[in-house]
């Protein structure tokens, strides 16, 4: 039995990924409606393969959710990672650098169907295949939302709106161009992952430095991998057979990883551009843009999915102090407060983008700047703290 979906709501959410799902679940313990579409069918949605290390804050607004059960029933625990570069291991050991800190593995699409389903258990509202969906009148205390569902045309009513609905969305689209700022870089290379039903080469994540360019040994569970391998932006997927993909991850790693990487059918296989993308601001009178759509970060450093939930959580805190404690601080300091978290996170991920990647304009020297830093890093507690204090995510106050 569907839900009805309401022509009036107090949030309205744009995405129901796993910004927007969470925002909702977060929004409904708190006793404030909202209302989710999102473009796409719940099937497309729960198709996307994405990261999937989860900072403590991530796992901790899961708990908040109610939604935490299987998250920590099968997620898996890691207290450090392992770089890989001049043929040598060395091991970050986050929870030891970072006074007891870790890391948790867990699939965004296992993160995502854990919010779909307690959303439909609750019977709370969301529109799939909500087509044509356009924001009005955000400027003012009265915004509203367009969508057609049926080749029908609703309106929703509302007192905001969470624009979730990712970089190519129509809530940032929808601001006026003098009204924003976007800094934008681009990297020369992608990332092409493959994912297989085979047993992870590492129990920890290993991230590769080679001459060959860079690697990372993920997974996803016991029994499930994801790698990835730099590659130029000019390769198409239709070139990379399977037996190309760990022909060349054997290159990249070293001999105990060759021994023991096991091989097997990809069950999906993608090229992903790398950009740093940050909007400034991330609100616009009663629109707030959270996740993808006010962000990205290229995923060396893990952190979309972990940006994307402080976003959630200082939003979802700001619109429940607006409508328990009838105040305007939380909303209006929502983009300076997310920025300064985010800015920090953008820096991590490009500094270790330029790290451990191969940079085709930038000549042997690159290679012996990064092989010289690596070797302080390694070899510096100091260092390795650094790395490993940002890996497992800053304290949400830090620096307030």
């Amino acid at each position: 039995m569907s839900t009805p979906i309401p022509n009036r709501t107090q949030v309205a959410i744009i995405g129901a990924g796993p910004s927007g799902l969470l925002l909702g679940q977060l929004l409904h313990k708190a006793g404030i409606e909202a209302v989710i579409l999102e473009r796409q069918t719940g099937d497309y949605v729960l198709s996307r393969i994405r990261a999937g290390v989860l900072e403590q804050v991530c796992i901790d607004l899961m708990d908040e959710a109610g939604v935490g059960q299987r998250m920590h029933q099968e997620g898996l625990v890691h207290g450090g990672f392992e770089m890989l570069y001049g043929g040598t291991r060395h091991r970050i050991d986050m929870n030891k650098l970072t006074g007891g800190k870790n890391v948790m593995v867990y699939g965004q699409t296992e993160l995502t169907r854990d919010l779909m389903d307690a959303r439909q258990a609750a019977g709370l509202p969301t529109v799939y295949e909500a087509k044509d969906v356009a924001i009005h009148d955000f400027g003012s205390a009265k915004p509203r939302v367009t969508y057609w569902k049926d080749g029908v045309e609703h309106t929703l009513e509302c007192d905001f709106i969470a624009g979730c609905d990712g970089f190519h969305g129509v809530c940032r689209a929808s601001v006026p161009r003098t009204a924003i700022r976007e800094f934008e870089k681009v990297y020369p290379f992608g990332w092409l992952g493959l994912l297989s039903d085979t047993p992870p080469v590492s129990e920890e994540l290993i991230y590769v430095n080679s001459p060959r360019g860079f690697a990372l040994c993920s997974q996803r569970s016991k029994t499930r991998s994801r790698y990835y391998l730099q590659v130029p932006l000019t390769d198409r997927i239709e070139e990379w057979t399977d037996e190309a993909f760990w022909q060349e991850l054997r290159l990249r790693l070293d001999d105990e990883g060759r021994e023991k990487l096991v091989t097997g059918p990809s069950l999906e296989k993608s090229i992903a551009p790398l950009r740093s993308f940050v909007t400034e601001p991330l609100r616009f009178g009663r629109l707030f843009l959270a996740g993808d759509a006010g962000h990205i970060v290229p995923p060396t450093g893990a952190k979309g999915l972990n940006l994307a939930a402080t976003d959630v959580k200082y939003l979802s805190s700001a619109i429940v102090e607006f409508y328990q404690e009838r105040s305007d601080a939380g909303i209006d300091g929502y983009s300076a407060r997310c920025l300064r978290r985010i800015w920090k996170a953008e820096r991590f991920s490009w500094w270790f983008t330029q790290l451990m990647h191969r940079f085709p304009d930038d000549g042997p020297i690159s290679a012996k700047f990064q092989e010289a830093e690596l070797d302080y890093l390694l070899n510096s507690e100091a260092g390795s703290r650094s790395i490993a204090e940002n890996y497992v995510g800053l304290p949400l106050d830090f620096g307030e």
